[in-house]
This record gives structure tokens, sequence and C-alpha cells, in this order.
């Protein structure tokens, strides 16, 4: 039965520092249906060695799988199982036999005939909540207490929407955010528990009380939901690219004011729908997000005929008018066969083409879509608004696309395109174009200034492109830019960025080196951009043409706005010290800093002193040979550090905190590597220190380690002592 929360009890044992200690390997897989070994195998393998290789069949996939596990305790989850095929199971596990001892495999599913015909030792069958439990779930979610004491007039109507939920998690979850939008009056509650909607309910079904939830909903939030049953079950969604489609189609966030953004209207239709539970976070990331299965199921019975999953007209489930539809989305497969589109041939006012993708295929597939096909689509299709061919083997992009008046949202991400045809500057209402990891991508079109009304271009991942089009600081509606290449006389200027007001999220700038004048820098005016990442480069080439003052004046004018900055990084910066914002206490928010390359660079900036700084990553700046008061202020320091790298640092000598200094008290991983000639390290106790790595570096290191080791892990304590023995 759904909605028990098999999937959440697996992601509390998944995600528990006791559980993660124990398993050298650890991969989380989301199944669902069809079974596909090859594709299973190769997630597991990917998640266990960091690494996307590419295998010709599946015997080699699983002879590297079994090579990587061999020997080895983890732990693999295969969450939402559907098949019921022993044969398919044995053939999925047989490289896991040569593990190490006390190695799991934790499987969730509906199914329990395979689990039965595998005699597992441990069979959980979860059931419905007791009566108690479940109160007091639906309590925490409708009053924000465990139970009814405080408003005891309401326990009565608390027990009767247990019971019609059948005490089910997900029911009572989705509900109980539901009424904590109401009031604490009896007569809400009592309007609620009796609507018609109750009626309808059949034996085990549980879409009546999620039904109810949507009812209650806005019209404009109805909306933005039914949208989303354009989504295969267990799809992995960016809530910043769901934001993108809604804004595409047209009367799905209509602003009440004009002051008001359709990225903030759209974000606060997603935490709307996101804390009633439409939402939840992903299993294996927290930055992305899921529907339930049975949500999935409520979105399509709600989205009318309007909408349309391609798969499901492949599979006769679902036939209706094409004249009609408006929204279309297919799962990608390997060979795209005409025949697949037929069913909306005549589908000429659609507004929506979205390719998307299991996580599972999108993680080893290859995917092509023929140029003949390509063409006679948009052809027939002239009022596409959403146009996503995403992941497609598609080497260029056809003219007929600069015909789509209409487009809004244009993704091409990883494509093998090299450019795009130049009229595509005649999308003037496209607002989002989206090209990330578009590896061959060399150049952007001409009159790319045309397109006035762009909010979002995302060019991350583009390494052969080099040059930004002409005119582009012109276009004041960009909202995101991915990435900023400065080429001086011969492209963008670091001065024309001073008219992209609205320019917020995270960017990358490349190319600091050209800018010869720090005032043309200052004319950025980067401290009133809202960004909350932010990326500055220098060429990895140091000759005579650089000069160390000239850009420390630049970096010095190159502050970003102190409250919005979460993530910073600096690489092949030339200075020989560092401007005082880098690290100054009113980067209040800043999470995660990385300096790489700085190879001129004596000193490190007091980067202890930021009080939220969880991730700090030093590499490469070689000319730095203590790090000590300068690093770490006084009083306390790095008081929320969580991971510290100090990387090819190839004079640093001494690593010294001073004793009144209360430092690095949250530090669970420590790596210290390529320190060839450091031979004094005392950061002092380390008491959540769980991971450490030092390599390339003299012994000293880690025999300078010992004396703070007393209040370590045993754990930790042993490793050392093991490595200390390799040593000479």
């Amino acid at each position: 039965m759904g909605g028990l929360g098999k999937t959440t009890l697996a992601k509390l044992l998944y995600d528990d520092e006791k559980v993660k200690k124990h398993f050298e390997l650890m991969a989380w897989v989301c199944v669902s249906d069809p079974f596909d070994i090859f594709s299973i195998s190769k997630v597991i393998l990917q998640s266990v060695n960091g690494e996307n290789e590419e295998f010709a069949d599946l015997n080699l996939l699983q002879v590297a799988l079994r090579n990587q596990l061999k020997e080895k305790r983890f732990l693999i989850v295969l969450d939402d199982v559907w098949s019921e095929s022993y044969e398919e199971w044995e053939s999925l596990v047989s490289p896991f036999h040569d593990c190490a001892p006390r190695s799991k495999i934790i499987m969730t599913t509906r199914k329990r005939k395979l689990l039965e015909d595998l005699r597992c030792g441990d069979l959980s069958s979860l059931q419905t909540f007791s009566d108690d439990d479940a109160m007091s779930l639906f309590a925490q979610h409708a009053l924000g207490v465990n139970n009814f004491d405080s408003h005891p007039i309401l326990r009565p109507y608390g027990e009767d929407i247990v019971k019609k939920c059948d005490n089910l998690p997900l029911a009572l979850r989705v509900l109980g955010r539901l009424f904590s939008t109401k009031t604490k009056e009896e007569d809400e509650w009592k309007e609620l528990l009796n609507s018609n909607i109750w009626e309808s309910r059949k034996e085990g079904e549980i879409i009546p009380a999620l039904r109810l939830s949507y009812h209650d909903l806005k019209a404009c939030w109805k909306q933005v939901f039914a949208y989303c049953s354009l989504f295969p079950k267990d799809y992995v969604f960016d809530k910043d690219d769901l934001i993108k489609l809604w804004m595409a189609e047209e009367g799905f966030l209509n602003q009440s004011s004009s002051n008001e953004s359709m990225e903030s209207l759209g974000l606060e239709y997603f935490e709307e729908l996101f804390s009633r539970s439409f939402f939840q976070y992903a299993p294996n990331d927290s930055s992305l997000f899921v529907m339930h299965d049975l949500l999935n199921d409520l979105a399509i019975s709600v989205a009318g005929e309007f909408f349309l999953r391609l798969d499901d007209v492949m599979k006769d489930t679902r036939k209706k008018d094409p004249e009609r539809y408006r929204h279309m989305s297919f799962v990608r497969k390997e060979y795209e066969a005409n025949s697949k589109f037929k069913p909306i041939e005549s589908a000429t006012s659609l507004r929506t083409f979205l390719a998307v993708s299991v996580e599972l295929e999108d993680s080893w597939g290859e995917f092509y879509l023929s140029s003949k096909i390509l063409v006679d689509l948009l052809q027939k299709l002239p009022l596409l608004r959403v146009l996503c061919l995403s992941g497609y083997f598609i080497s260029e992009v056809p003219e007929t696309i600069g015909s789509l008046k209409h487009l809004r949202y244009l993704n091409l991400s990883r494509t093998l395109i090299t450019c795009l045809p130049e009229n595509v500057g005649n999308l003037y209402n496209l607002q989002s174009l989206i090209l990330y990891r578009c590896n061959s991508l060399s150049m952007l079109p001409i009159n790319f200034s045309k397109l006035k009304n762009l909010r979002h271009l995302d060019i991350r991942g583009t390494p052969l492109l080099s040059k930004m089009p002409l005119g582009i600081g012109k276009l004041k509606s960009l909202q995101t830019l991915s990435k900023i290449i400065i080429r001086g006389d011969n492209g963008l200027a670091i001065a024309e960025l001073k008219d992209l007001t609205n320019l917020h999220g995270k960017t990358h700038i490349k190319g600091l080196e050209k800018v010869e004048i720090a005032s043309h820098a200052s004319e950025a005016n980067l401290s009133q951009k809202r960004l909350s990442g932010l990326e500055l480069e220098w060429s990895g080439v140091f000759n005579d043409s650089r000069k160390k003052s000239l850009e420390k004046e630049v970096l010095d004018a190159l502050k970003p706005h102190s409250e919005s900055l979460i993530k910073l990084g600096i690489v092949s910066y030339g200075g020989i010290e560092f401007p005082d914002w880098v690290g100054d206490i009113s980067y209040l928010n800043l999470i995660s800093v990385s300096l790489r390359g700085c190879k001129h660079c004596t000193s490190l900036p007091p980067l202890g002193q930021l009080p939220s700084l969880k991730e700090l990553y030093i590499e490469d700046i070689n000319e730095v040979k203590a790090m000590g008061s300068e690093l770490i202020g006084t009083g306390r320091a790095f008081t929320s550090l969580e991971v510290l790298e100090l990387r090819n640092m190839k004079r640093l000598e001494v690593w010294s905190t001073p004793i009144e200094v209360v430092s690095f008290p949250c530090l669970k991983k420590l790596v210290i590597r390529g320190c060839p000639n450091l031979v004094q390290v005392s950061p002092g106790a380390l008491p959540l220190l769980n991971i450490l790595q030092v390599s390339e570096c003299d012994s000293a290191v880690l025999r300078s380690l010992v004396p703070g080791l007393v209040m370590w892990r045993g754990e930790v304590l042993l490793s050392i002592l093991e490595e200390l023995k390799s040593y000479p």
C-alpha cells in the first residue's frame, strides 16, 4: 500500500550517522518501473565510485561493480521496487556476493511475492499507525503540538479525520498541513469534515483525503499543481526549473502588483504547495524535489484533457482528441521513431513539448532524435511556449526554431550543439535559455542582444564558449547569468554589468586579467546585486603582463553584496594579499569559501571570523608558509566549520592555533594533501572529527596531530595510528 512511510523510514536509516559510520560504501537507487538491471547497476556503481563510466554491455558493467564492492561493507537501498521477477533479482545481485560481512540491502516495495520468494531474513511489513500515533502525527501538522490537550473541543473532529484517513501517514500529513491553514474554530473543522469529497471514498483508497487538500487550494495553486501531472512518477526536479516552466505558460503566474516578479510569485506558489506536502525533498538530495506516487496520481486526476503524457497514449490508457492538447511530456528513449509523435501531429495548439527522464535512464543512456523528426515537429507546433530537448544527441538546431514567436522557455542542455541559429534572436518572448553542459557549444548568436525579455541564461559547463555576444549587457531583464566572460575590447567589458541591476543567484566571472582599470570593475556594481554565489577567476597563466597591485584593486572593487552571499570562490588571483572584504565579518551568511591557484599570495584572509562558514577549500597557494592568527583571528574561530581541505600548499610549514583561541568545534572532515614541507599542525581538539585524510605530506603532520587525539573517536584514532605505521 502507498503512503505508509516506507521511503521515509528507509531514508531515516540511510541518513543516520551511526549507520554511515558502519558502512564503507552506500548507494540509494529509486527503482520504480520498469526494472532495468543495467541502469540500476550503473547508478549503484556511480554512487560508490563517483565516476560516470560507459559500458558496452551488462556483463562488463557488473564486473566493474563486483570489483568495486569486493570485500567492502556496503549499504544499498532499492526504493520503490515493483518487479516480482526472481530471475531479474538474481541477475541484479550477482555482483554483490563477494562483499564483506554485515553488508546490507534495504528494499522498499508494495509487492510481497518477491520478498517471499527470496526468503528474506528480515521482512518488515509496515502497518498503519495506531490510533494514538495517528492522532499525534495529525496534531503535529495541524496544531504544531503532539496532542489535542490544548484544543479539547477539536479532538472529536481529529479522531474522525484520522479514521477517514485509515491512519495512513501520508494522508495525515497532507491533511494536517491543510488544517494548519485554518483557524482553530470548530465550524471550520466541521465544514472540512463534512465535505462531499469524503463520499467518493473507496476501501483502502486515500485519494479522497488528498483530493480534499487539493480542493482547498486557491485556483492559481491548483493550476500549477495540475501542470506537474506532466512529470512521470519518481521524477526528480529542481525548484527553480519548475518555476521557469510555470513562468512560460501564459496565465499561470499573474502578478498581483507591478513590484512582484514572476520568479517571486512562482516561489510563493511552490512554497505553499511544499508546505502542504504536495512536494517533498528527493530521498538522496535535499536540494531537489519529488512528488509522492499518490500525489502524482492526484495531479493526473485533476489535470483534465489539456495535459498529456505521451507515454500514456502509447499504452492506450488515455485516448483523447489531440486537437485539444495544450501541454505534453514524454520520457526520452534511446531512439525516437516518428511513430511516437503521430498522436500529436494534429495538436497544432500545443504549448508545451517537454522531454523528461526517469532518474535511472538519465544516468547512463544515450538518446537520439533525428533532425528530420525535429524539423517536422517544429513546423507543426507554431504556438509552443515551452520546448525542452534536454539530453538528446542533437548536433544542430533547425532554422525553423526562429519561427516559434511565442517561445518562452528553451532547454537544450546536455546536447551536442556547437552553436545556435542566428534567427534565435527573433524569439522576442524568450525568458529562459538553458544551455547547461553543452560541451561543444563555442559561440552564441551575434544578434543575441535582441532577446530583450530574456531573464535566465544558463551556460554552465560550456568549456569551449570563450566570448559573450556583444550587447549582452543591455539585456536589462536578465536575472540569472551563470557565466560571464570578460574580453575587454573584443567582447564584454566588466563595466557593462552595471545595467544588469536585477542580477541575482549564482554567477562565475572569468577573464578578470583583461580588466585594465580598477574603476571599471567598480562600475559593475556587484555590491548592489544580490548574488548568492560568486566565483571570480583570472587566467591560470602568470606572466609579466599580470600586475599584482592592479589585481588587488580589481578584486577590492568587485566586493559583492554582504547579506546575500552564500558561496564565494576566488581562482588564480595574482595579488600578494587579499582585500579587506574577503573574510569580513559582515558576510554573516557566507557558508562556503574556495581559494584556488592564488600563487602570489603570501597570507590568507581572516576567514575564521565568518560565523556561518561551513566549508573552506584552500588549494595551490604556494607562497603561504604559515597559517596562524591572521587566518583564525581572536577569541572563537571557525565556529561553524565542518569541512576543511588544504591541497598543494607547497611551502606551507606551520599551521598553528593560539592556545587562547577556541577553534574548529564543529569540524567533521579534514583533508591535508600535497603539503610536503608542513611539519607542525596544531588545530587543537577536534571533538566531532570523523573523516581525516592525509597524503603526500611528511609523517610529522600525523605525528603532530597525536596530542589532540584525546577527544577524538576511537575509530579515528585507530586509523591514524595505522597510517603512521606506513611512514618510515
